[in-house]
């Protein structure tokens, strides 16, 4: 009987070591998602610069109707995605261009540097984004500096130029608004203008670390 107590005691002392242990780090965690900060859209530092005023570019969509994107003639601003036929997370941000667009009363349009049209229409009639315009151009990648996909180019509707990076995920997508909304070029350019000088943040360094690890590669 005293052995069977003694052991009952040791596990229920067990049992709260392990209790206050999952408390602390539950607390623990709470500390680091308020700390670190959110990434935005890794932003190249070649190509056209957030401020700039754009050309306008006319060109025919896969169904065959002229399109203009950038240029002061557009009564809305347009969010330019580039995807590709082969990339899985081009197809996963689809939904949530798609909820931006219209949350922002945005032009939304798809494009690829790519070749095989029909191969891209049977991707828009997949993906189901066959009613908007979809272009394939390499001239307007190159002229907004893309370089890897998914990729996205923010114009506000006086042909400004109001943000563009790489998006892999649907904060990065929803960062380039809010970064215009907000006044600055990016994401990372608030936070880091937002730390004090001297001063060690964990949340604007890694926004800032992942901003030079994608330049470097």
């Amino acid at each position: 009987m005293t052995a069977a107590l003694v052991v009952d005691i040791l596990l229920w002392l067990l049992v709260g070591l392990l209790t206050i242990a999952v408390l602390a780090l539950a607390r623990q965690v709470g500390v680091l998602s308020q700390r670190v900060a959110p990434a935005g859209a890794l932003t190249p530092t070649t190509g056209p610069k957030v401020g700039e005023l754009t050309d306008a570019l006319e060109m025919d969509d896969l169904a065959g109707s002229r399109i203009t994107i950038g240029g002061t003639e557009s009564e809305r601003g347009a969010l330019v995605l580039f995807v590709s036929p082969t990339c899985p997370v081009c197809k996963a941000l689809l939904p949530a261009a798609k909820s931006l667009a219209n949350t922002e009363k945005l032009n939304l349009v798809f494009a690829s540097d790519g070749f095989e049209p029909a191969r891209h229409r049977a991707f828009a009639n997949d993906a189901g984004i066959g009613a908007y315009p979809y272009v394939i151009s390499q001239e307007l990648g190159l002229r907004y500096g893309v370089s890897r996909l998914p990729f996205a180019v923010l114009i506000g509707a006086d042909g400004v130029l109001r943000g563009r990076g790489l998006v892999n995920t649907r904060e990065h997508l929803e960062s380039l608004v809010e970064s215009w909304h907000a006044g600055v070029a990016s994401l990372q350019d608030y936070l880091r203008d937002a730390q004090p000088v001297g001063q060690f943040d964990p949340g604007v360094d890694a926004v800032r670390n992942s901003g030079l690890k994608e330049e470097a590669s």
